[in-house]
């Protein structure tokens, strides 16, 4: 049965130390829940990159081909005298495109934070109360006893002060 282990320390040295640990002995999911931002984490779990960027930058490339498209297409499909100019011009469809460029690369942007956030919650994440006060906790993703009983031998022999078994829906 997949289970969490969770070990509460009282100072971020102990903390850090317990996930290096973790990490070394090959357990991948990890998290570190603290009331202030540690440095030294990257070098500890490695550092996550961001995909707003991407998001932001096909939003952008969707939105600029999408606004050409609406003005040419407009253009087009109504057709006005233009006394021998063509119908498709660049530099007043230029406008458009440069709003839509904008609007959906916003758009996309906001999207991707979402995404990026994990909102909504479509599961329940582990929290601990005392972790916004004064406490660090270290999880691990446990998939057998086998890997939460070294788990818990790791976190035992890095300081921690509590270590617990956390199943999903257990509420903490």
């Amino acid at each position: 049965m997949a289970s969490n282990a969770l070990g509460l320390f009282g100072g971020p040295n102990a903390a850090l130390a317990a996930a290096g640990k973790l990490k070394g002995a090959g357990f991948e999911s990890l998290d570190l829940i603290t009331p202030i931002p540690l440095h030294g984490v990257e070098e500890v779990l490695g550092k996550k990159t961001s995909v707003i960027k991407r998001f932001t930058f096909f939003g952008a490339i969707i939105g600029g081909l999408s606004g050409f498209v609406l003005a040419a297409g407009t253009a087009v499909l109504y057709l006005h005298p233009t006394g021998g100019r063509p119908i498709i011009t660049f530099p007043p469809f230029l406008i458009i495109t440069y709003e839509m460029t904008i609007l959906f690369g916003i758009l996309a942007t906001v999207l991707g934070f979402l995404i990026s956030a994990r909102l909504p919650v479509l599961r329940e994440r582990i929290y601990v109360p005392e972790s916004a006060v004064d406490k660090f906790a270290v999880t691990v993703a446990c998939a057998a006893d086998d890997d939460f009983k070294r788990a818990t031998e790791i976190l035992r022999e890095a300081g921690a002060e509590e270590v617990t078994e956390i199943t999903p829906g257990s509420g903490r």
